[in-house]
């Protein structure tokens, strides 16, 4: 049965912590701009010496700097969203002699042994993965009713019809809170829907269909004539899949723009920092998130994902799942530093339909 592991909080009662000063501010003097000196957050839990009191960020996320307001309360900010007169913190060292203290110890169990040396510490297509889905399944079944979990989706969920099915089969349980992806995606999953081909192959046998490659911009028309992907789905012409599910379930899907979109669909953001935004208010909110094949979406959603949230005043961790047949794609994650999670190496189709078959009746 699932459990969350307990939060081990900092000891502040120690001398070293007790004697140090508060945190140094400077004023931002132009906007966009930190002061020299600036901090920056992390994906782990940071905590701040404001008014004699260490107080953790409870919102964070990789790159931003931190700014005091109202002499208690913590903000965490993209230097783009800086303001003149922001309070912002100063100071490079971590170890709690400038008032900032970065903890990773929060969730590391204690008396936990291991061999020094052992083979196959890393993870590859040998390792064995069995109890990485077993920890996920029952992972989903909490969070279901517990948590939020985001799923972050490559256009390779779309181009079988097993996978296909599966995840719109997951959302139609209750196990995605909301969908995180690109034109892509949405687009060959329609047009799935309407043609039954992606990128004009057939989802099922893969067979390339006569005028098979107007079918994924017929579907951005279809989808841009009806003027969005709700009315898309609200007057019949998409009968099933992932758009049909997340809107049938009032599940948020976040589609990030491209410069290599065709169309696109309505309801892509076309500002990179507005999806940007659009993302990240849902990665705050996460409890665990699920990224399948997708590098560049997996990356940004690391980038504004941590590796902890505050619910209920209490600090848990948020798990980060990344999925690919690529063993240099997840290696290439973790080089990045975004992933402070598990990565499995498994063919989609593979990984959602284990997933579907324990989780769904």
């Amino acid at each position: 049965m699932f459990k969350l592991p307990k939060y081990n909080h900092p000891d502040f009662s120690q001398k070293n912590f007790q004697s140090v000063q508060n945190v140094s501010v400077e004023v931002v003097t132009k906007d966009g701009v930190a002061p020299e000196n600036y901090h920056v957050t992390s994906m782990y839990p940071e905590y701040f010496k404001v008014n004699g009191k260490w107080i953790l960020a409870t919102e964070s996320r990789m790159d931003c700097v931190v700014v005091i307001v109202d002499d208690e309360k913590l903000e965490i900010k993209e230097f783009r969203n800086l303001k003149v007169g922001d309070q912002v913190v100063i100071g490079r060292t971590e170890d709690g002699s400038e008032g900032i203290y970065l903890y990773v110890n929060g969730f590391v169990e204690e008396n936990k042994e291991g061999d020094v040396f052992s083979f196959r510490s890393g993870r590859s297509r040998e390792t064995a993965f069995t109890k990485d889905y077993e920890d996920l399944f029952e992972l989903l079944q909490h969070e279901k009713e517990n948590g939020y979990i985001v799923w972050v989706l490559g256009p390779a969920v779309s181009f079988d019809c097993n996978s296909r099915k599966s995840m719109a089969d997951l959302i139609h349980n209750g196990y995605a809170h909301a969908v995180l992806a690109g034109n892509a995606l949405a687009t060959h999953d329609i047009e799935g829907a309407l043609f039954g081909t992606a990128l004009g192959q057939d989802i099922y046998n893969q067979d390339s269909k006569p005028n098979g490659h107007y079918h994924h911009i017929d579907a951005i028309n279809r989808a841009r004539k009806a003027g969005s992907l709700e009315r898309l789905v609200e007057n019949g012409d998409v009968k099933n899949g992932i758009v049909h599910a997340c809107v049938k379930n009032h599940v948020p899907m976040v589609l990030a723009g491209s410069i290599r979109d065709d169309g696109p669909l309505p309801s892509v953001f076309a500002d990179v920092y507005d999806s940007q935004e659009a993302m990240r208010s849902h990665a705050k909110r996460a409890t665990t998130v699920i990224c399948l094949a997708t590098q560049l979406h997996t990356i940004a959603t690391g980038n504004v994902t941590p590796s902890y949230t505050v619910v209920d005043g209490n600090v848990r961790p948020v798990y980060i799942y990344a999925v690919d047949v690529s063993e240099f794609v997840l290696n290439k994650l973790r080089d990045r530093g975004t992933l402070q999670g598990k990565t499995i190496v498994a063919n989609i189709q593979d990984f959602l339909g284990k997933l579907k078959d324990r989780l769904v009746d």
